[in-house]
């Protein structure tokens, strides 16, 4: 082989070579960088949902304190079915701003100091409130929340904000069946007897299943209420 054929084959197989490293450190550094791009989502994701969780147990807490207020305002307005309702909902959502603080407390996060901040006015108005209410959290907020726990991994979290979705459809359906009845002048048509699952907060009218359709807890251990004190 003459001499500028050898030259020419040792620099083609050079570039080879060269090339191979060059796309071999190419593939991974782009692999590091995406590893770090994906720990950064993850770590992003992660303070998203803590902070999720502290807006949720703020807003669960308040509820809790403002249904309570406001069954006692369907009470004086002659509302006894109305205020029995509310009174329900009110320990549920107790029961869901306690299964955020336990998630908040299991991660090592700080449960925030709350002091529920509401206006009482008439039952109608109360309703409305409670109704704009619910429906915020079932259209935005819980489903928002539910996809950011589940990219940050947060199973606990997944649980607990599933528990408060499901259940929040439901009081939605019951703050505007009792507006309704309301308008209609009907209310003593509405049930007085509900039924609380002590661990998702669910809840039922008039009788309840053998077991909760959410959590699948048996109706032995549901919170009874029958009055305004239960």
């Amino acid at each position: 082989m003459k001499k500028s054929s050898i030259v020419m084959v040792f620099v083609a197989t050079a570039s080879v070579v060269v090339f191979q490293s060059f796309t071999s450190n190419t593939n991974s550094n782009s692999k590091m960088q995406n590893n770090s791009v994906s720990r950064s989502v993850v770590a992003d994701a992660k303070t998203v949902n803590f902070q999720n969780m502290q807006d949720a147990f703020k807003g669960e807490s308040t509820a809790s304190a403002k249904y309570a207020a406001y069954s006692k305002k369907a009470e004086e307005e002659g509302y006894h079915e109305i205020a029995m309702l509310f009174s329900a909902a009110s320990k549920s959502e107790k029961i869901h701003a306690n299964n955020h603080k336990a998630v908040l407390s299991e991660s090592g996060q700080k449960v925030p100091e709350i002091k529920p901040e509401f206006t009482v006015k008439s039952t109608k108005e109360n309703l409305n409130d409670a109704i704009a209410g619910e429906g915020y959290e079932v259209k935005t907020m819980y489903p928002e929340f539910l996809t950011n726990a589940n990219t940050a991994g947060n199973q606990l979290a997944m649980v607990s904000l599933n528990y408060a979705y499901k259940t929040e459809q439901k009081h939605k359906v019951f703050y505007e069946k009792a507006l309704v009845a309301l308008e209609g002048k009907t209310v003593k048509s509405l049930p007085t007897v509900y039924y609380v699952c002590p661990v998702c907060g669910n809840t039922y009218d008039t009788t309840a299943p053998g077991r909760c359709g959410i959590s699948m807890t048996g109706s032995e251990k549901f919170i009874k209420i029958t009055n305004l004190n239960s």
